[in-house]
């Protein structure tokens, strides 16, 4: 299967190391490919002809660029009540949907809406029904481009307080006629609700990209120190996981994304020595 590492581990959340410097990385640690991050390694004014300048000499290296992610959508919401906001987190989206064209990536990571974010206090609380509501509107109004361009819109299972389990994740994605929006689903964060394998023997095809990481629970559910630095360490079942992935005839990215959490209020990134373990670990999963 397909492997590769999301960039926030390895060049942080503000673009201390370039996209070059990601590909060679992957390579020299024997990756299939990476996971670009739009707002801080790849900028959302990049143009065409660097996308294109970047996606050849990853196709040199050997270096996959099928799936990209995105933390813009915890600021500018698809699902704000606010019109100028979900204009604007629209706006990101098609800009966001151009770039992965560009780029060659199949799949982009969506975040889908939010009630409320827990660890922003500014942000405002939104009823789940009025979060329902216009984040179908909002991704209404990108797929068509995402089809034009045949990019995925594959919507995240995150902390969101939104989507909580796979049936309600069924009945959202069942409303769109689309086959590009689909799910990117994150192993770990599904697991304060249920066993990740449940998600994939529901939604099936849907399943357009995986976050592969760990959780641990504590005090009967655990909050976000419950995501280590150790890929290996936690509840996910990889090899139930494989069973099922198997099950589906799954052909998408295992995407490794470490952001260790559980070294709140201590957490640094980047962190080159996690990127090389997290790498070596992913390698002996999903064989």
């Amino acid at each position: 299967m397909y492997k590769a590492l999301n960039y926030w581990v390895y060049g942080g959340f503000t673009g201390e190391k370039t996209p070059y410097e990601f590909i060679d990385f992957a390579a020299a640690q024997g990756l299939d490919g990476v996971e670009f991050t739009v707002g801080d390694c790849i900028k959302t004014d990049i143009t065409e002809a660097e996308c294109k300048k970047i996606a050849a000499y990853a196709a040199e290296k050997k270096i996959g660029l099928r799936t990209m992610a995105t933390g813009y959508y915890w600021g500018c919401s698809l699902s704000s009540p606010d019109e100028a906001e979900r204009s604007q987190a629209v706006e990101f989206t098609r800009k966001y949907i151009q770039i992965a064209s560009w780029l060659g990536v199949e799949t982009i990571l969506v975040i889908p809406g939010d009630t409320r974010v827990p660890w922003d206090e500014s942000r405002p609380v939104v009823s789940y029904k009025d979060v329902w509501e216009y984040s179908k509107r909002s991704i209404d109004e990108v797929t068509p481009l995402a089809e034009e361009l045949n990019v995925n819109l594959a919507l995240e299972n995150v902390w969101n307080r939104f989507l909580l389990s796979p049936m309600e994740w069924k009945l959202f994605l069942d409303q769109f006629a689309s086959q590009k929006v689909g799910i990117y689903f994150d192993l770990a964060n599904c697991c304060i609700y249920c066993r990740p394998e449940d998600y994939i023997e529901i939604l099936k095809e849907r399943v357009k990209a995986i976050h592969v990481k760990n959780f641990s629970e504590s005090d009967c559910a655990g909050g976000l120190h419950g995501f280590g630095d150790d890929l290996l360490e936690g509840m996910v079942n990889f090899a139930a996981v494989q069973k099922h992935l198997e099950a589906i005839n799954y052909k998408g990215a295992l995407t490794a994304e470490m952001v260790p959490f559980s070294r709140l209020p201590d957490m640094v990134l980047p962190d080159e020595e996690l990127a090389i373990a997290t790498c070596q670990k992913l390698k002996t999963l999903f064989n």
